[in-house]
C-alpha cells in the first residue's frame, strides 16, 4: 500500500513539474514572438523610411536641375537637396561646387535631354552628407510642363555609405489648378558595406498644396504625398519582407529634409504596426505604434 502510494506522489509531482515547465516555456515562447515582432517591425519601418529619404532626395536633384529641364529655384546641397545650378543662385553660399552638370544636347528646348550629374569621389552637402558616382535623368520635356516625363538611372552612386540602385521615374499630371506628380521606383536597392540591403520598389502621388501661385520660387512648396510600397530587407543573416500603405497624407515641405506629418501602415504577413512622422515640426523624430506600444523612430 505503501508502495502505491510513493508512485502516486510521483506520479503527481511529475504531472506538476511537466505543468510548471510547459507554463514556463509559453511564456518564454510569448516573450520570443514579443521580441520577433518588435524587430520586425522596427526594421521593416525604419527600412521603409530610409528608402523613402533616400529616392525622395533623388525627386529634389532631379526636379532642381535647372529651369531648363526642371522646376529651378533649387538652393540644392545649400538647402535639402543636393544639386544647385540655377543660375539667379550662384554665388548665394561661400561653400565650393563640388559636383559637374553636363546637359546633352546644349541647345535650348531641344528633348530629350539626358544630364548627368557627377559628384565625383566625394562630394560633402550643406545637410552633411557625402555623395559619389553620377546620376542621370533623361527628360522628355521642361518638368513643369504637364506630361514631361524624367527617367533617372545610377553609376556607382552613393549617399555616405550606402550604394544608391535601380529606376526612378517622374511624370507630370498636373491639372490646371494643381501641380501633381506621379513617382516610381523600380528595382530600387540600398546596400551597406556590410552587404546588408534594403530591395524597394514604390508608387506615389506628390500633390503640390501650398506654393502654387510661387512656380519659380519652390522653397515655399509643400506637397501631400499618398501612394503603396513594398520592399525586402536583408540585415545580418535574415531577410525580412514588408508592404507600406500611406494612410494618413505624408506631408513635406521643399524646407525640411524629412517628411513633417502623415501615416503609414506596416505590414508584415498578418502584422501591422503604424510609423507616424509626428505633428508638422521639422526634425527627424518619428514614432512607431506595435500592438498598442508607442516607440520613438530616429531617422537618418
Amino acid at each position: 500500500m505503501k508502495k502505491i502510494k510513493n508512485v502516486r506522489l510521483a506520479f503527481i509531482t511529475l504531472l506538476t513539474a511537466s505543468a510548471m515547465f510547459t507554463a514556463c516555456q509559453k511564456t518564454n515562447d510569448t516573450e520570443v514572438a514579443a521580441k520577433l515582432e518588435m524587430e520586425q517591425a522596427t526594421v521593416s519601418s525604419e527600412s521603409d523610411a530610409e528608402a523613402t529619404v533616400l529616392y525622395d532626395d533623388v525627386f529634389d536633384n532631379v526636379m532642381g536641375t535647372n529651369s531648363e529641364v526642371g522646376l529651378g529655384g533649387s538652393i540644392g546641397i545649400y538647402g535639402r537637396s543636393a544639386v544647385k545650378t540655377s543660375a539667379r543662385f550662384e554665388g548665394v553660399d561661400s561653400t565650393p561646387r563640388c559636383f559637374t552638370t553636363t546637359v546633352t544636347p546644349l541647345a535650348p528646348g531641344a528633348f530629350p535631354k539626358t544630364v548627368t550629374i557627377n559628384f565625383g569621389t566625394g562630394c560633402t552637402g550643406k545637410d552633411g552628407h557625402i555623395r559619389r558616382g553620377k546620376v542621370i535623368t533623361v527628360f522628355t520635356g521642361r518638368m513643369i510642363e504637364p506630361g514631361s516625363k524624367a527617367a533617372t538611372t545610377f553609376d556607382g552612386y552613393y549617399v555616405d555609405s550606402l550604394k544608391v540602385e535601380g529606376y526612378h521615374f517622374i511624370q507630370n499630371n498636373s491639372t490646371s489648378n494643381n501641380r501633381i506628380f506621379t513617382v516610381r521606383v523600380e528595382n530600387g536597392k540600398l546596400t551597406k558595406p556590410s552587404g546588408n540591403y534594403v530591395a524597394w520598389n514604390d508608387t506615389k502621388t506628390r500633390t503640390q498644396t501650398e506654393g502654387n501661385g510661387t512656380p519659380e520660387f519652390i522653397k515655399d512648396d509643400v506637397y501631400s504625398i499618398r501612394g503603396e510600397a513594398n520592399g525586402t530587407v536583408k540585415y545580418n543573416d535574415k531577410t525580412l519582407q514588408w508592404n507600406s500603405t500611406i494612410v494618413e497624407p505624408i506631408i513635406r515641405k521643399f524646407t525640411c529634409r524629412w517628411a513633417v506629418k502623415g501615416q503609414i501602415r506596416i505590414t508584415r504577413n498578418t502584422n501591422t504596426s503604424l510609423f507616424d512622422y509626428g505633428n508638422g515640426s521639422c526634425d527627424d523624430q518619428a514614432t512607431l505604434t506595435i500592438n498598442g506600444q508607442v516607440h520613438n523612430i530616429t531617422l537618418h
